[in-house]
């Protein structure tokens, strides 16, 4: 499995005018095969700081993920929602039991 955590920002003043961006992108991911959990979630103490988690199953899964119609759509909002300081990290996880 692969996960993806990570955060990128919103300046507060376009916070409402991006949640139904988000949301649109968040329900087309989950929709995708492959993927396992995709959520993100806003920062209580750091304003316009969303937070993100992605789970998928495969490299082929996150691939296509990398070039579905939807992540387009999304990417070419940012601009003039003022979306950046993207940081997101990739991890390999196994099957393991959770501790």
């Amino acid at each position: 499995m692969l996960v993806i955590t990570g955060t990128f920002r919103v300046p507060p003043a376009n916070l409402d005018q991006a949640r139904p961006h988000m949301a649109a992108m968040i329900a087309a991911s989950r929709a995708e095969a492959g993927c396992l959990q995709y959520s993100y979630g806003e920062d209580v103490l750091g304003s316009g700081l969303i937070h993100v988690t992605e789970h998928w199953a495969s490299r082929e899964a996150l691939a296509a993920h990398g070039v579905a119609e939807h992540i387009k759509a999304w990417r070419a909002s940012w601009p003039a929602l003022g979306i950046g300081a993207r940081d997101l990290t990739l991890f390999v996880a196994d099957e393991g039991t959770p501790a």
